[in-house]
């Protein structure tokens, strides 16, 4: 098996994957031509394992097969043109094996076009399909002719008859035609779509060209060519892309780091432009001119910024960078203070109210006897809105109701986020795997009487990265770590219910504050994890646990991570953290 390859799974079609994910289990239907179930099963399994006893089971090997694997999307609306072939939805695995076994394998940069366009030749049909070209502006149906492959373009001609729907009205027959022979009627693969055909003839035509056109809109980078060739081209730069774009789209990365990223690229593909505009400007050029010699030090300066910025994305497509590239994000936010009148708002959030709840929200919250001065209030729709709308002082209280989140809480003003009513009733959901819910940076944050759901994430619930965060009377339903407490931060948490976290229930970093008092914890990997590492940077975390219930965890209650150190340390280490620790623990 090739360095970096993934086991082997069943890759299964896109139409595939929404039975399976709606409990239906894929089905294998027999190829036609009288091969049943146990001979296409058996295919499978040469294709996967790489028993290469029958070279009908690879990826060349259907054009003989009478009858399309693959779907078909049809045009919305009353559009004439003709259905096209399925092929976005391929998995990564799908899209893995045809870049490392097919197309790339161990080429460098600059030998991509000349493998791409082997590959070509190999499975693309030469003449005798028809496809939609697609471009920003209009769409027309073409007829291939032929194939020029080292060029990755195709000879085509309009179909007949002759269908175009443009935004524009300009783009008649005479003006198509007279745009294809200025192209000479070769068109790039990547701009065409396989019309759709039983048969099966094309299924391997349209599969190639998914994979070029993939490769050229989200792999291929306009410097790649020019970078070094020490390791082969798919293990520096296709896989980690490959990778990153997938964990994109299941919501493994964070939104703020998803931004940065699209942003860095658009940057360093504005530079590169000008960079190489430059350098063919230097290089045409035979003169010792003062004017070129400014030419070749601004030339300089793009080449330094363009490597920078190609360093930044090169950490972000690293799988195991990615995290700590995204945490130090996150560890960055701003505060906005005072608003510059002064004044304090109270925000309401509500998708629908009665006037009942409403009576007794004013009666018990916004007006309440005590009150000297008059409330200034703002209604939302969405919690997520309302956090984002706070300045320092700021207070938001949500209605009973089932809010659904897509995005992160960052909270970096000392605000309060408190539930009306019971933390049952007040039930806030997380939508998106990459970040995390809540994270705090606020000197004084508080959060109370609210439930936290988390499903299917790769990131903790909840994290204190700066400042004191007090949650009371809360429940959180957990998914990867529950709540964390990074170094100098400080959490008071009681009267809370956590559950669920696939890590620990609490992790609390050296150099923290953590107080817990009257809570449970439960059904998580660990209870608690305290890292008290000895080190001459950080002190021990200072840690105050009184009346937790913690129970039902697969491993320990309480889990404390201490590195091995001389017999001397150790003696430092008890009197330093006398009087440190106090656990008292129910089950």
């Amino acid at each position: 098996m090739a360095q970096g390859e993934p086991e082997p799974v069943l890759a299964v079609s896109g139409e595939e994957e929404e039975k399976k994910e709606g409990g239906e289990g894929p089905e294998l239907a027999p190829a036609a031509g009288g091969v049943g179930l146990q001979e296409n099963v058996q295919c499978l399994k040469q294709e996967l394992f790489q028993e290469d006893d029958d070279d009908s089971c690879s990826d060349y090997g259907s054009r003989d097969k009478s009858g399309t694997i693959l779907g078909r999307i049809v045009p919305d609306g009353n559009v004439l043109f003709p259905d096209t072939f399925q092929t976005n939805h391929l998995l990564f695995y799908e899209r893995f094996k045809a870049y490392q076994d097919y197309i790339l394998a161990d080429c460098k940069a600059s030998e991509v076009k000349e493998f791409t366009a082997e590959y070509l030749e190999k499975v693309l049909e030469p003449s005798g399909w028809q496809a939609i070209w697609r471009t920003n502006v209009f769409e027309v149906l073409v007829e291939v002719v032929d194939v020029e492959y080292s060029t990755l373009k195709a000879v085509v001609r309009l179909s007949e008859p002759f269908l175009c729907d443009s935004h524009v009205s300009t783009f008649t027959l005479e003006c198509m035609q007279e745009l294809l022979e200025l192209k000479k009627h070769q068109l790039p693969v990547q701009e065409l779509w396989v019309v759709f055909d039983e048969s099966g003839e094309f299924d391997q035509t349209a599969l190639a060209i998914e994979h070029v056109r993939f490769f050229y809109q989200h792999i291929w980078r306009s410097w790649d060519e020019e970078d070094e060739d020490d390791f082969d081209y798919f293990v520096r730069c296709v896989e980690p892309r490959l990778r990153l774009h997938y964990d994109i789209l299941e919501d493994r990365v964070p939104s703020g780091l998803i931004a940065d990223y699209h942003n860095l690229l658009s940057q360093c593909e504005v530079l590169y432009r000008k960079f190489v505009n430059l350098r063919s400007g230097i290089s045409s050029s035979d003169s010792d001119s003062e004017a070129e010699n400014v030419s070749m030090v601004e030339g300089l300066k793009l080449y330094d910024e363009i490597e920078h910025l190609k360093q930044k994305l090169k950490l972000i497509e690293n799988p195991l960078l990615r995290y700590v590239f995204g945490y130090q994000k996150h560890t960055g936010l701003q505060a906005k203070g005072s608003r510059p009148m002064g004044t304090k708002i109270t925000h309401v959030v509500s998708s629908t109210i009665m006037a009942s709840l409403l009576e007794s929200l004013l009666r018990e919250k916004l007006c309440p006897e005590t009150c000297d001065e008059e409330l200034e209030i703002q209604f939302h729709s969405d919690p997520l809105t309302a956090v984002s709308a706070c300045y320092e002082g700021d207070t938001v209280i949500i209605c009973p109701g089932h809010y659904v989140v897509d995005g992160m809480f960052c909270i970096a003003d000392s605000i309060e986020l408190e539930g009306y009513g019971l933390p049952d009733d007040v039930v806030i959901e997380k939508r998106g795997k990459g970040d995390n819910f809540v994270d705090c940076t606020g000197a004084n944050i508080r959060l109370s009487s609210l439930k936290l759901v988390q499903h299917d994430a790769v990131e903790g619930i909840l994290s204190v990265h700066h400042g004191k965060t007090t949650l009371e009377n809360c429940v959180l339903q957990c998914e990867t770590t529950g709540v964390t407490v990074r170094t100098s931060a400080e959490l008071l948490m009681k009267n809370s219910d956590l559950y669920g976290a696939k890590g620990a229930g609490v992790e609390i970093y050296p150099g923290s504050t953590c107080t817990l008092l009257d809570n449970g914890i439960h059904h998580c990997k660990e209870g608690i994890l305290i890292k008290d590492f000895l080190d001459e940077h950080y002190d021990s975390p200072k840690i105050t646990m009184v009346n937790n219930v913690i129970h039902n965890n697969e491993g320990y209650g309480v889990v404390l991570v201490k590195p091995t150190v001389s017999s001397d340390v150790k003696d430092i280490a008890a009197k330093n953290s006398e009087g440190i620790f106090f656990f008292t623990l129910v089950t």
